[in-house]
């Protein structure tokens, strides 16, 4: 977003809960979603509020409604407050399914308090989102570089590098009725997604490596997340809610979600951007 941000020449004000470096066009406001005084200056006479902040991995479910609803909530009130009436929501394609997992869920709530906030509202719910400075799809990368890269043995799901992601958030920015009150699901273009086994195939071959795909079924998977509880305890990254949502075999971007390509249309070829992305870990010793 940052980046992005400067590229266009856009100032921002972005929230931050460690101090940060000074960056030319960005105002940082130290605080956090349940710090009122700090929102209350983030959105102090901005023409809108890009609401990407979210927690994905969280050990019960308190710590999912804690970072995704109470937080949008308070975002929310915090804009309505200083008049701010344009709102982007970044939701996930998880909140389509949300009996599935306890992140679904919160997500999909927090869908509902945009929608019912009077808000010029838009809900943008990514798909896999890939690129520079991501730590969820890191792992996989990680893996890929030892030649087994598991995935779930059924299903397909869309992609999106976060440029491509952080494009569309700025270009939803202008209210218009070709977006507002809408939800949309962007992804990277390719019509039906990518099959687990390909899209793994396409991470090794950004790592260099020809990989085995092995297909784990759901069962497998939860021993593969006890054995992650067990060993990197709070850190892990393979959670049993993370689990139930995985196996779902499909998380391909609905054809009639997709946004305006008055706005917006992605750029970023993937296996080019999964090239790029592998580069990017390297040179900053991810890898």
């Amino acid at each position: 977003m940052l980046d992005e941000a400067a590229r266009q020449g856009i100032a921002i004000r972005a929230l931050t809960r460690r101090e940060q470096p000074p960056r030319k066009g960005v105002k940082w406001v130290q605080g956090d979603l349940a710090n009122r005084k700090a929102l209350a200056a983030l959105v102090k006479g901005v023409e809108a509020v890009i609401h990407v902040a979210g927690v994905v991995n969280a050990p019960d479910v308190a710590g999912f409604e804690a970072g995704n609803v109470a937080g949008t909530l308070a975002v929310v009130e915090a804009a309505k407050k200083a008049d701010v009436r344009r709102f982007v929501q970044v939701s996930s394609l998880a909140a389509r399914e949300p009996k599935l997992s306890a992140y679904g869920a919160s997500k999909l709530r927090a869908e509902k308090i945009v929608k019912a906030s009077a808000l010029d509202w838009t809900i943008v719910r990514p798909p896999a989102i890939y690129g520079p400075r991501d730590t969820e799809m890191f792992e996989l990368f990680r893996a890929a570089r030892w030649g087994v890269l598991p995935v779930p043995a059924e299903g397909s799901a869309s992609m999106i590098h976060v440029c491509d992601l952080a494009r569309l958030l700025f270009a939803l920015v202008p209210s218009g009725y070709d977006v507002d009150h809408r939800i949309f699901e962007p992804d990277d273009g390719r019509k039906g997604g990518w099959p687990h086994k390909e899209m793994a195939r396409a991470i090794g071959e950004a790592m260099g490596r020809k990989v085995l795909t092995p297909g784990l079924s759901k069962p497998m998977l939860l021993r593969a997340a006890a054995l992650d509880a067990r060993f990197r305890k709070d850190k892990a990254k393979l959670t049993i809610d993370r689990v139930n949502y995985m196996s779902h075999p499909d998380w391909v971007c609905a054809k009639g979600k997709t946004p305006p390509k008055s706005r917006w249309t992605p750029r970023i070829n993937t296996r080019e951007g999964l090239k790029a992305t592998a580069a990017w870990y390297r040179e900053n010793k991810w890898l």
